[in-house]
């Protein structure tokens, strides 16, 4: 296990280790709670991201919890594990870490692709798994059928998918790189900044996101599944639905609105969803505002698990 002072997200203090799961190690960040036997949630970043997207939240959280935050399969400190991938691997990849970590029950939390991944794992491993919070994720809709898998991917995911092939020749191009989505403009602090360095990998003047591509892929065509769009409706425990009144480029329509919910028949009586207003697809999670809110759910869910 190794300390890791992170400056650019001042001087918060995460502790970095490795759990065994099926063909490898899976890495996993540990922001600990600041009294004994506090509660522990885990917490699962989306399809491109990485485990310190949940850095702002882990600030906000102010010791109240023990915050576990893995590198998903095929993303940054755990891009070396093998497929195949899918989001039930990402969601027994959950099970494994808790039953490692010897955390029997904790509230589970998913931003966008980790949202589907926390609804499955709770259908999977209702054991492990009594509550949820879902951030702006998790409610999935048919796949249009006229699209190939590598388009389909595209219109989910946009901009994201083409930065997986690209090289950038220092750590201040990526940085630029980012800065320019509009999601991010007027949001660019420190703890953004740790979380898109984390994704580079390779040396100078050819450095790369870690997402294997493969992963994403397969990740992506997966959110269209059958069983990965039936779990929201399944759910066994109480689960929250935090949604961002806007889009991932900070468009005016985000992933969800009432009507977008109603029509994903989203009327399971353990689902409650919640708008927060302001925020968009990332800013809900990275944004000073929104990781406060999101921290402030977790904080009532595991005061009530």
């Amino acid at each position: 296990m190794t300390q890791n002072p992170t400056p650019a997200v001042e001087a918060e203090t995460f502790e970095e280790f490795t759990v065994a799961v099926e063909g490898g190690e899976l890495a996993v960040l540990r922001w600990p709670a600041a009294v004994p036997d506090a509660p522990v949630v885990l917490a699962l970043h989306g399809i491109t991201g990485n485990a310190l997207s949940w850095a702002r939240v882990a600030h906000h959280l102010a010791g109240r919890v023990t915050l576990l935050a893995p590198d998903l399969r095929g993303r940054a400190g755990s891009a070396a594990l093998p497929g195949p991938y899918g989001i039930a691997r990402h969601a027994d990849d959950a099970a494994a870490l808790m039953a490692a970590v010897g955390a029997p029950r904790v509230v589970l939390a998913g931003h966008s692709m980790g949202a589907f991944v926390a609804a499955v794992a709770a259908v999977r491993h209702p054991d492990r798994f009594p509550s949820l919070l879902l951030v702006d994720g998790a409610v999935g809709f048919p796949a249009p059928l006229e699209l190939a898998p590598d388009e389909l991917i595209t219109a989910v995911i946009g901009p994201a998918m083409s930065r997986l092939s690209m090289t950038f020749p220092d750590r201040d191009t990526y940085r630029s790189f980012w800065q320019a989505h509009p999601a991010f403009g007027a949001s660019w602090e420190p703890w953004v900044d740790a979380y898109v360095q984390r994704d580079l990998v390779g040396q100078e003047p050819e450095l790369r996101s870690s997402c294997r591509i493969e992963a994403v892929r397969t990740d992506g065509v997966d959110l269209f599944s059958e069983d990965v769009l039936a779990a929201v409706h399944q759910l066994p425990g109480q689960a929250r639905l935090l949604w961002a009144e806007r889009g991932l480029m900070d468009e005016p329509q985000g992933l969800y609105d009432e009507e977008r919910l109603a029509a994903a028949g989203l009327d399971h009586p353990n689902v409650t969803p919640l708008k927060l207003a302001g925020t968009n697809h990332y800013t809900i999670l990275i944004g000073d505002e929104g990781a406060r809110t999101v921290a402030r759910h977790l904080v009532e869910l595991a005061g009530s698990s």
